[in-house]
Formats: C-alpha cells, structure tokens, sequence
C-alpha cells in the first residue's frame, strides 16, 4: 500500500505568465492529507481556492486553466506535472495572479526545488485507480487520439506529428523507471514561427520569448523577414533563409519536444484526482483532449 506524501518544505516562484506576460509570484507549501492540490489566489483573498480537479478546468487557448466563478488560474500544466511526476499528493499553492509564470519554459525549477529537500510521507494511503476496461479519445478535426488500457503499472507511450520537416515524427516514453526530473523535466515548450503572429493576434504568448520556448522555424525565412522575426523573439544575427530550432539553448534531447507534450499529458491527466494503474498510448495530443480524458478518469473514479 502506497502512502500519501507532500512537500518538506515551502518553495517560491516568481516571473511571467507565457500568455499574460504578467508577473506572479508562487509559493508551494506542505499539505495535510487528502488535501491534493490546492490553489489559493492571494490576491483575491485568502479563502479564494480552486482544487486541481477536472471538475474545475475552465475555458483557455493553448494551456490548461482552472476556474471557480470567476476566479482562475492558468498554464499550471507544468507544475502540476512536476507535483504528479515527483508523488506529490497534498500541497498547497499561492499564487497572486490568474497565470503561473512560465519560468525557463519547463518543469525542471520545480523539479530541482522539491528534490533537493525530497518529500514527507504521510500517514494515509494514496488514492489509486485501476483501469479495468478500454478507454479512448479522438479528435477528428486534429487527427490527435489517446487510449488508456488496463495495465500493471502507469505507463505512456506517445507519438508527436505535426507534418514538421524540422521536427519530423517524435517518440517518447514514460514508466516507473524513468526519472521524471531528469528525463521529462527539463523539457520546454515550443512553437512554430508561423503560429507566432496567430498567437499574437489572439492575445496570446505575451510573455513568450526564447528564454522560456523553442521557435520551430518550418520553412526558410526570407531576408526581408529577418530582422521582424529577430526583434519579435529578441535574437539577433540570423541568417538569411534560416530554418531549424530557435533557442538559447541546444536541444537537451532529441526528441524534446514529444518529451515536452508528454510532460503536458502528465499534469493534464493529474486532475482526474488520482494515480492510476493503465498504459496510455497517444498520438498528436493536446491539452484539450488531455483535459477531456481527464474529466472522463475523474467520473470512472468518483462512480
């Protein structure tokens, strides 16, 4: 019997949102059991909370959000990855704005913050669920599905396509021995350039620059575009006709990208309220379908 666990101690975060661009601070504290996750909005008042729960996953573009009337909180993907990943059941989180800041883009901060203390076990036994029967998802629109069979152990195996010559096809894999801090944490999220002035226009990526994403450059960027592009992600000294990976730092793996949107599954999955035994195979997943298996598990483990 596996037992519930928190934190040992209180970590704080602060820096932008990807999508607001506003700056927040974030503080993790330990939690008593049965708690969960639990997010308070500091700025609204201290008894402004949203549980981590799919039950709570609100209206957003390209992240993940929670809401409770009409308070939210967005992008916390990446944290509740971490939390998930590590084995955290019970924390708290303060946060004092509507967006977590998105920090270098990854998962690793966290990661590196808890770690370096380890965590507490608790006296009570963690929630866990069995996958007794099939379960299957598909967007058509997208081409994007998820399957979850009956396993012995919590397993994912996913493919990324996004008809990228840069990128090409993407694997990655996740079971009990991998190490989540070293091989998945780190991994940051991404976009293509072409995207960047949909996002804009949308209101999105406010705070997006390449210290906290990978540009995919898809197809050669004429000259007369390059000093745009350079000033919009803030690089200077492009080629003519570039195309590849933009960042300020080398691919920490080849494959960082699915590694990325496997890090995504992770936290999205992690609101149907517990961890559960079953092997997940996806293809071009996303947060909406994620969340969407998400409320689907919390309804099979609340029956």
């Amino acid at each position: 019997m596996s037992r519930q666990k928190t934190i040992k101690a209180s970590y704080s975060f602060y820096g932008k949102g990807l999508h607001t661009g506003v700056l927040s601070h974030i503080t993790l504290h330990p939690a008593d059991v049965n708690t969960g996750i639990r997010f308070v909005r500091t700025d609204l008042g201290p008894d402004c909370f949203i549980e981590a729960k799919a039950s709570n996953v609100g209206q957003a573009q390209r992240c993940s959000c929670l809401q409770v009337g009409e308070a939210r909180v967005m992008t916390m993907e990446h944290l509740l990855s971490t939390l998930w990943g590590l084995g955290v059941d019970n924390a708290i989180v303060e946060i004092d704005s509507q967006e977590v800041p998105i920090l270098d883009g990854s998962a690793r901060p966290y990661a590196q913050a808890i770690l370096a203390d380890g965590l507490k076990e608790q006296e009570a036994a963690r929630k866990e669920f069995r996958i007794t029967e099939s379960i299957e998802l598909s967007d058509p629109a997208s081409g994007a599905s998820m399957k979850i069979v009956p396993a012995d152990e919590f397993s994912i195996d996913l493919t990324v396509d996004f008809g990228s010559k840069v990128m090409g096809v993407q694997k990655a894999s996740f079971n009990p021995r991998t190490d989540y801090a070293k091989q998945i944490a780190p991994c940051r999220t991404f976009v293509f350039y072409h995207e960047i002035e949909m996002l804009f226009k949308n209101g999105l990526i406010k705070g997006g620059d390449l210290d906290n994403a990978i540009v995919i450059v898809e197809k050669p960027v004429p000259q007369a575009d390059i000093d745009a592009l350079a000033a919009l992600i803030g690089k200077s000294g492009l080629p003519a006709n570039f195309s590849g990976y933009l960042s300020h730092s080398p691919l920490f793996f080849p494959n960082e990208c699915a590694r990325h949107k496997l890090l995504d599954i992770m936290g999205d999955l992690s609101l149907c309220g517990a961890h559960f035994c079953g092997k997940i195979t996806g293809y071009k997943t996303g947060h909406s379908l994620n969340l969407k298996m998400a409320r689907l598990l919390q309804e099979k483990i609340q029956s």
